[in-house]
């Protein structure tokens, strides 16, 4: 995780005593594993003669929607041990650990050989070459965003980023330093600080901006934290964020950096919750 700067810090400590104190903000109800919880659920009232009737009309049915959530509920569990466990862990350093905010766009694609070719083919080639690669996601950015993003990026180079998870939200910290963005949920960063693990590190690659119009994005992840959807989930937002012009998402950038005691942490929420992409 790159260090954030003293006045980031600061505004980070000052969110951070508004949040609240868990990991997550609850906004659905689980499904329970027994029948005993079932029937103190909130719901269960509203549904209870159509779920009688489905137990004593099709029992193997009604058996098997109650096993299903208590998979789903077991695999809920199991993913927030393996975020715990990945919690104890700082970030590890090694002489061969791959520095990616340094890496030329000729480690993966050999510029000299395509730069003849069209955008659309250089946009199919690096979306190709990427489809298959695990614990990584890949893009295309046109020239005009990726200016505005350089633009916000430095004015706002720290912000935080709400995660749907299956019982809430969880808050991710982004932190920018030249063409790359580090991601780590912000639970990581109260413990390791500048030595949390990323969940996630984007690099783009300007190679082809001046000639092709284009910018091309790698992101890799780490799949014990986070998954392929909710890597895109945070790409997406930082692209809305940082690369479009929306009143509101601008407001909130201000607010984080500017003037973190009118910042609210719902605010983003509500946002992505608004979202009709």
């Amino acid at each position: 995780m790159v260090l954030p700067s003293k006045r980031a810090i600061l505004q980070l400590r000052r969110i951070l005593n508004r949040l609240p104190h868990k990991r997550t903000i609850a906004t659905t109800w689980q499904a329970n594993k027994e029948m005993e919880e079932l029937k103190v659920n909130p719901y269960y009232e509203k549904y209870a003669d159509k779920i009688a009737k489905l137990q004593k009309t099709s029992p193997e049915e009604f058996l098997q929607r109650i096993e299903k959530t208590q998979e789903k509920t077991t695999k809920e569990k199991q993913a927030t041990d393996r975020q715990y466990s990945q919690l104890l862990n700082p970030k590890k350093t090694s002489e061969k650990e791959r520095n990616i905010s340094s890496e030329s766009l000729d480690k993966y694609m050999k510029v000299d050989t395509v730069k003849d070719k069209s955008t659309d083919e250089i946009k199919e080639i690096w979306q190709q070459y990427h489809i298959q690669k695990e614990n990584t996601i890949a893009a295309t950015i046109p020239r005009k965003d990726f200016e505005e993003f350089k633009k916000k990026t430095s004015a706002y180079p720290t912000f935080l980023f709400p995660l749907p998870r299956s019982q809430g939200y969880e808050f991710i910290m982004s932190q920018i330093e030249g063409d790359c963005v580090h991601f780590t949920p912000l639970l990581y960063f109260q413990v390791h600080k500048e030595n949390a693990p990323e969940c996630l590190t984007i690099k783009h690659y300007t190679e082809f901006m001046e000639d092709k119009g284009i910018v091309l994005m790698k992101g890799e992840f780490d799949s014990k934290v986070i998954t392929s959807k909710e890597a895109l989930c945070l790409a997406n937002q930082l692209q809305l964020y940082y690369c479009q012009n929306y009143d509101s998402k601008n407001n909130l950038l201000e607010l984080f950096t500017k003037k973190p005691d009118e910042f609210k942490h719902m605010d983003l929420i509500r946002e992505i919750e608004n979202l009709t992409l």
